[in-house]
């Protein structure tokens, strides 16, 4: 199944496209709660109905790290350092001229740095911070909620925020 909760495409001589994306999960302290709490943010698309992580397309001539934080930082109005990769998922899904598309999507987990999420730009229908256990709840695929875990794990092992 795809990330989207359609069937994987059957294989045939049928053109596919590849597509390269990377994002991020920006973490910073809870606050008033005692580490290793922390909020991360997710962004809204589709008229409000589904959140997500910030991600994005690989530009010509940019690193999946640069990417990252590009999209991180347009998506959500946030500037982050990156602390680590989390991981990729795959999905397949089809374009509107129906060829099928397999995408592979690397995330990062980024220190949060600067910004508001009031500053996100017009792909996203708004930007917001949640506690970790409730973005965790709140995302639309499955994808998202396996990076999240995986992020959550990474931010506990941290020392210091």
């Amino acid at each position: 199944m795809s990330q989207e909760g359609g069937l994987m495409p059957r294989e045939t001589k049928d053109p596919v496209r590849i597509q390269t994306s990377a994002g991020g999960v920006i973490y910073r302290p809870s606050p008033g709660g005692p580490f290793p709490f922390a909020e991360v943010v997710l962004v809204s698309v589709k008229g409000g109905k589904i959140w997500t992580l910030p991600k994005g397309k690989v530009d010509r001539r940019e690193s999946l790290e640069e990417t990252a934080l590009r999209e991180v930082s347009e998506e959500t109005g946030l500037k982050g350092e990156l602390a680590g990769k989390i991981g990729e998922i795959t999905y397949w899904y089809f374009l509107p001229d129906r060829t099928r598309c397999k995408k592979t999507v690397h995330f990062f987990l980024m220190k949060y740095l600067s910004g508001s999420t009031e500053d996100h730009d017009w792909e996203v229908d708004d930007a917001a911070w949640f506690q970790v256990e409730d973005a965790i709840k709140a995302v639309s695929y499955r994808g998202d909620r396996e990076m999240l875990e995986k992020a959550k794990e990474m931010i506990a092992g941290k020392a210091v925020f």
